[in-house]
């Protein structure tokens, strides 16, 4: 699928920043790309930013997206805490104690309704997330229904003792496995610590029992972000066989 274009190939992409109703009807801003050009329509993707923000890094992940055929629309989940630099809003959240669960799934799930109204949509919608928003991906697809993949890339907390619950976060992902009917994949590193292995192995024990759909991809010698190319924890080739991935399970399960 990488590098994959055929030289005589249009694939261009338009992209913009718009405003929808995200959760309690609430106007927040999002990130939109989509190809320009191309018979369309293509499936949808919900792409949920990190902890550091609905940053440049999040423009890019969700243009190669669309460069591949999707239409795809990343909600800021931060919208409500005001507009400045990704690094200074991030801080603002992290300072209050992180956005609720609540309000990130009411504003995913809006996300995904206006990919089904935009005509150059098939109605196949998936959702992919980086760190935290590997579990906010995780997560919402698990309680709201209708997603139809769903890649949780390293997502830390999806696992979470008694002690780490909040009342921002009162339900580890995991205790919604049963309610998980899209399909899941999931890509992590070896030497992460935020999940560690362990905590993966312990995912994927309930995903087993409980039947789920479901694939992983493990990476020696990677850590926690290793798709991050502006970090030192970037691995390229890891990352793009990750990319691969990413390309094929979409593909597949949004056909």
């Amino acid at each position: 699928m990488w590098n994959s274009f055929p030289t005589d190939v249009n694939n261009g992409i338009s992209s913009e920043v718009i405003n929808i109703s995200g959760g309690n009807d609430d106007q927040i801003n999002a990130y939109v790309a989509r190809p320009s050009a191309g018979a369309g329509p293509y499936p949808g993707i919900v792409t949920v930013h990190h902890m550091p923000g609905w940053d440049e890094f999040y423009r890019e992940f969700s243009d190669r997206l669309a460069r591949h055929g999707h239409v795809v629309i990343c909600p800021n989940l931060y919208s409500r805490y005001g507009q400045g630099l990704p690094d200074d809003i991030a801080a603002k959240v992290r300072s209050e104690g992180g956005v609720a669960d609540d309000s990130v799934v009411a504003d995913l799930a809006a996300g995904r309704e206006w990919l089904l109204a935009q005509p150059d949509c098939t109605g196949k919608v998936g959702i992919i997330g980086t760190c935290s928003g590997g579990r906010h991906a995780l997560l919402t697809a698990s309680r709201v229904q209708g997603f139809n993949a769903v890649a949780d890339l390293w997502g830390g907390g999806v696992i979470q003792s008694k002690d780490e619950l909040s009342p921002a976060r009162p339900v580890a992902p995991i205790d919604y496995t049963a309610d998980l009917h899209a399909p899941l994949l999931g890509i992590f590193g070896n030497d992460d610590k935020y999940p560690a292995p362990e905590l993966v192995d312990q995912h994927e024990a309930e995903l087993k029992r409980l039947g789920k759909d479901y694939e992983f991809h493990r990476y020696d010698g990677a850590s926690h972000g290793f798709f991050y190319y502006q970090y030192p924890a970037y691995r390229p080739e890891a990352a793009m066989d990750g990319w691969e991935k990413v390309f094929a399970f979409f593909a597949n399960r949004l056909a």
